[in-house]
């Protein structure tokens, strides 16, 4: 192998060989094994190696205030969740938790105070508020009254290992397991545009697409466009920018797909809240779908349609119970059997077990195969429950934020067609591993496939955004192609902002502050943008028109989420009942997929050599300004902002447009 085909690990690692590249097209199948095998372990390692670095070098405080960590917690029993114990965790104090960054559907480790020593549990969040937070465990943790606690965040090995399993399968010649579009996927094919787009011989299958009559589905142009040629096509991309109704597309297609009674189907996205927004719209649709994965990660008004909620409903269910309440009877008595029957009853137990198994494996295939539509994240798809199903029809939302191992443990279960739905023009997958993302594991296959010459099918007609937001982000990110389908009159400008130009509702406040880096090093602050922010939400709320469930707050940085978390609630509260319930401040990752009537944008830098950080990252940009649906603000350092060409760019345009707002400063 010649020295341009490998490339070194990173410095710090133990080992010394060398790895392949990571390419475009593979024409060997061990090379793309060796790399995303050694991708996916450094992921996993380094952010385990991560955790336990800090939780030995760094003081409570600091994990505290960097909230991956809450200390001295009382817990209480607090009911259950789909037979799992929900335990509720608050200050010792009896005062406000602080602030964290725990979320719904987070893995947490609980330990009373040293982790890396004690027998830890591990939970996941269900709900939080200011006062306490609540966790799902498997089983009840002892002495839960006693004392107090501690919470951290923890790693996902699951994800780790169905990854790997994925790798094992898709290169594989004989596992059950696998996929006829192997060489597609590697992109070793002569022309992989003509090997793609040929229909998948699935028996029947061009017969039922010539019957599909894709007029009477709600689709506009574009969108049919992308069915139809998905629908004829073994592995075909659909790349749907901001607001073009990428998921309502994804719907419509598996939609199509049940109605000609093709299937299995498989419907995954990366992140649990996309899987709800396509189990929604398919249950909309009255398609009988399935929500596989743990309810507590689940949106609530959809738990009804998870596997667990279907097997409760199931009508051996009760005869489930009854063996196990007859089991249990057995066990309580064994203290006080000898001899002979001691053993009879062992023997008992052994085989009253052996039953309930089967009768929940059945319940599972029962619903399983009911089902027209199963739904999971790509990690969920390799869950053991789905055994060695085969699902010759996959489909994969948000699939530009899916790195290629996660992205394979769906289509390893058999994919004869896959459709791939996202936009590679906004963030890609996160990755934790400064060395995995070296060795491109942040690179979507998605992604792959495109610069490889796979065409993606692009939705054109965006629904959100006020035309002249869209102007701007078509124009850099989209060569121009988008189309506006709702009017100014439709997305007038919000009331309580003095806008430069109310019929073009964007505006830029040049704010000379300074940024602060906080005391990890880690992340970054500006007081003065924060306050004006601030000032900014208070007279959209003063002027009665929007809600603050109607404006959402973002920036970059965790440091500024923290410290404008801190003083909304100084400045009125963000509970139920307070001035700002319903607001939303979060970073730009944790907006993708979302959308607002108002967005205001903190950008935070603001130094003299001109630094901007992570804010160069086009995608970044791309969605910080294509949240908005009906007002955009962006409060920034203009001297600081020009020294990278994107936002150089954009300053530009709001000076054309005449959209700066000197007279909105704080």
């Amino acid at each position: 192998m010649g020295r341009d085909n490998v490339r070194r690990i990173s410095p710090g690692s133990k080992r010394d060989r060398e790895l392949p590249e990571n390419k475009i097209q593979w024409r060997r199948s061990q090379e793309h094994y060796e790399l995303f095998k050694a991708l996916v372990k450094w992921e996993l390692d380094d952010e385990l190696q991560l955790m336990q670095k800090r939780w030995k070098t760094w003081t409570n405080n600091r994990l505290s205030e960097a909230g991956l960590s809450l200390f001295n917690l009382l817990a209480k029993p607090n009911g259950r969740f789909f037979g799992d114990p929900i335990i509720s965790f608050s200050a010792q104090s009896g005062s406000n938790l602080p602030w964290h960054g725990f979320r719904h559907g987070d893995i947490v480790i609980l330990s009373r105070s040293r982790p890396m020593e004690e027998r830890c549990d591990e939970g996941i969040v269900l709900d939080r508020n200011r006062k306490r937070i609540r966790v799902v465990f498997k089983e009840r943790p002892e002495a839960l009254r006693k004392g107090v606690w501690r919470i951290d965040k923890g790693a996902n090995r699951v994800a780790h290992d169905r990854m790997q399993n994925a790798l094992d399968a898709f290169h594989s010649d004989d596992s059950e397991m696998g996929t006829p579009l192997r060489d597609i996927i590697m992109a070793r094919v002569h022309d992989i545009e003509a090997a793609a787009s040929q229909t998948p011989d699935i028996g029947g299958l061009k017969k039922q697409i010539d019957r599909i009559n894709l007029s009477k589905y709600p689709l506009n142009d574009s969108q049919r466009e992308a069915v139809e040629l998905s629908l004829k096509s073994k592995v075909s991309i659909i790349q749907g920018p901001p607001g073009t109704g990428k998921t309502h597309t994804a719907v419509q297609l598996v939609r199509t797909w049940v109605k000609r009674g093709m299937g299995p189907i498989l419907v995954c996205a990366e992140s649990n809240v996309a899987v709800d927004n396509l189990l929604n719209g398919l249950l909309e649709n009255e398609v009988m779908a399935v929500r596989l994965g743990q309810p507590v990660k689940v949106r609530e008004n959809l738990r009804s349609a998870t596997m667990d909620a279907h097997i409760a409903k199931h009508p051996d269910q009760e005869k489930v119970k009854m063996e196990k309440d007859y089991l249990e009877e057995v066990q309580n008595e064994l203290k006080n059997l000898k001899g002979r029957e001691k053993g009879l009853a062992h023997r008992d137990l052994n085989k009253g077990w052996k039953e309930v198994k089967r009768l929940e494996k059945k319940m599972a295939e029962d619903v399983l195969d009911g089902a027209d539509v199963i739904c999971a994240t790509c990690i969920g798809s390799g869950h053991e429950m789905l055994g060695y199903r085969r699902f010759p029809f996959v489909l994969i939302d948000e699939a530009t934020q899916s790195s290629e191992p996660s992205t394979l443990v769906p289509v390893v279960r058999g994919a004869r067609q896959v459709v791939l739905v996202g936009d590679h023009r906004q963030l890609p997958p996160t990755v934790i591993s400064r060395r995995a993302e070296e060795g491109g594991l942040n690179r979507s296959l998605f992604e792959r496939l495109i610069e490889a010459g796979l065409p993606a099918h692009m939705l054109e007609m965006q629904y959100r955004m006020h035309p002249t937001i869209r102007d701007f982000p078509s124009g850099r990110f989209y060569e121009g192609r988008l189309e506006d389908g709702e009017s100014a009159k439709q997305r007038t400008a919000p009331a309580g902002i003095n806008w430069p130009d109310w019929e073009n509702p964007v505006a830029f406040v040049p704010i000379e502050g300074a940024e602060i880096v906080d005391e990890m090093g880690s992340s970054r602050s500006n007081m003065d943008e924060a306050g004006c922010v601030v000032e900014l939400v208070k007279g959209v709320l003063d002027a009665m028109e929007l809600q603050a469930s109607d404006i959402g707050v973002i920036s970059p940085y965790a440091g500024q989420v923290r410290l404008l978390n801190d003083l909304f609630e100084d400045a009125g509260g963000l509970a139920e009942g307070e001035r700002f319930h319903g607001l939303e401040v979060k970073t730009v990752d944790g907006y993708q997929g979302r959308e607002k009537e108002l967005i205001i944008m903190s950008t935070v830098r603001s130094n003299s050599e001109g630094v901007v950080g992570f804010l160069k990252d086009r995608r970044r940009l791309n969605v910080a300004m294509t949240r908005a649906k009906r007002g955009l603000v962006v409060v920034g350092d203009s001297r600081t902002l020009r020294h990278d060409p994107t936002w150089a760019s954009w300053l530009d345009w709001v000076d054309e447009k005449g959209l700066m707002a000197w007279h909105l400063k704080a």
